[in-house]
């Protein structure tokens, strides 16, 4: 109870941080960053499946395997394991929208502030790194 109490106003007083007005940041910069951050998941889930895909049969075969997989059946079967879950599903639902509008802020700052003299150097990275992401980090399998 004193966490969620403490949670619950440190987050009072970072929404007071975020009330003052930000730029609003360029259509093009929002729909450029959606983009970036749809490939990057992308890449992150298609390298989770593959890791998957390559340690499962070690762990199907290993007797420690079995009884961690069991293990953490069992976990899963609790309730307060699964009153957590739920816990933090609320609380992830309901710090989404500012978490959205921290972003939109961040971007705005960035497009307001910082892009003009950075924004090309960073696009310059960001183009010659996605060749070497390509080969290591495949968006899909």
């Amino acid at each position: 109870m004193k966490l969620t109490f403490a949670l619950i106003l440190a987050l009072q007083v970072s929404v007071c941080v975020w009330a003052q007005d930000w730029p609003e940041p360029d259509k093009e910069l929002v729909e450029k960053y959606e983009g970036l951050k749809a490939v990057f998941f992308k890449r992150l889930v298609n390298a989770w499946e593959k890791a998957k895909e390559a340690i499962q049969p070690a762990i199907e075969s290993s007797t420690t395997g079995g009884e961690a997989k069991e293990f953490f059946e069992e976990m899963q079967k609790r309730p307060r394991v699964e009153s957590a879950i739920k816990i933090i599903g609320g609380l992830a639902s309901e710090l989404e929208p500012i978490v959205d509008k921290a972003r939109m802020a961040l971007l705005g700052a960035y497009g307001h502030y910082l892009r003009p003299y950075v924004g090309e150097h960073l696009d310059k990275a960001i183009t010659n790194i996605k060749p070497v992401l390509d080969s290591v980090l495949p968006q899909e399998g």
